[in-house]
């Protein structure tokens, strides 16, 4: 496990699941995996909540864990999502993505639930002993409406030591000391999951971003990363200049909408999303396309 923390570095694209007349998109979904791979992007996290997870059915999840799996061919790991706010549920995805030969998993606290510290604890621990994979945690309160203290990620990591970082998209800086002084020296990766503020994030000790932008824009992300994580702090910034009217404009409008319609306009797959969400505004579309263009995409 100590060895894909080392590997938890840099841009990590949190993929789109392509979709073609309402199915998975399999040809697509492959195209995009190499195209994230020959942009330099280290790590491939699929059927996270970007790639639509709570929408994939069971054989749709499997094909797409597998298909990433097969493209990537061990050059990078692949951290597969598999979180909800029931603990069997997310067991039976986590057996799902060990049988499709994941690296580890990405596990977003549960949602609506709202469960204690202790409740935390206990389904994370409950998965740990389901799966023999290495598991980030994954923190995004405006989303699920719970967030995980520093000292509640310390003591999950503390407990169970298949947990080896957390995503976290709250955007706080001042979490990373927080809690890498409760976690008291132990080895744990923390990852940005919040775009705007990812150079940000590394200056304060993070590692890399787990990524929305990536999907659109792999290399200028990956090379934004690099310059960071090498203290270039300079090139970074500028780097994320650029990038930062498109960091805005695929949040215009229901994430992954705005990505989908981006990849769609660079002909890489189709705008489809599944309900409940819907075809992004035009007002979301004209703020993509002016990203774009102004990034010469």
């Amino acid at each position: 496990m100590s060895t894909l923390i080392d590997r938890l570095q840099g841009a990590m694209p949190a993929l789109v699941t392509p979709f073609r007349n309402g199915q998975l998109d399999e040809a697509a979904l492959a195209n995009l995996v190499q195209r994230q791979i020959d942009h330099g992007s280290r790590v491939m996290i699929p059927a996270g909540t970007t790639g639509e997870s709570v929408t994939l059915t069971p054989q749709d999840y499997a094909r797409v864990l597998a298909i990433t799996v097969e493209v990537a061919q061990g050059r990078v790991p692949v951290i597969a999502g598999a979180g909800g706010n029931d603990t069997a549920k997310t067991i039976a995805l986590a057996q799902s993505a060990q049988a499709a030969g994941v690296d580890g998993l990405l596990v977003v606290t549960p949602y609506y639930n709202k469960p204690s510290p202790a409740g935390l604890l206990a389904h994370y621990q409950a998965l740990g002993q389901a799966v023999d994979l290495p598991m980030v945690l994954y923190n995004v309160p405006g989303r699920t409406g719970i967030d995980m203290s520093p000292d509640t990620v310390a003591a999950i990591a503390k407990a169970i030591p298949q947990v080896v970082g957390i995503k976290d998209a709250t955007g706080d800086m001042g979490r990373l000391a927080l809690t890498r002084g409760a976690l008291g020296g132990r080895a744990f990766a923390q990852i940005s999951g919040d775009d705007p503020s990812v150079v940000g994030f590394v200056a304060h000790g993070g590692v890399g971003s787990i990524s929305v932008t990536a999907n659109v824009a792999p290399a200028l992300y990956a090379q934004m990363m690099t310059a960071a994580l090498a203290g270039d702090f300079a090139t970074a910034r500028a780097l994320d200049d650029r990038l930062a009217p498109l960091h805005k404009a695929l949040f215009s409008d229901a994430s992954p909408g705005p990505a989908k319609y981006a990849l769609a306009q660079l002909g890489l797959c189709t705008p489809e999303v599944r309900l409940p969400l819907v075809e992004i505004s035009d007002t979301a579309k004209a703020q993509v396309d002016a990203a774009l263009k102004e990034l010469g995409l």
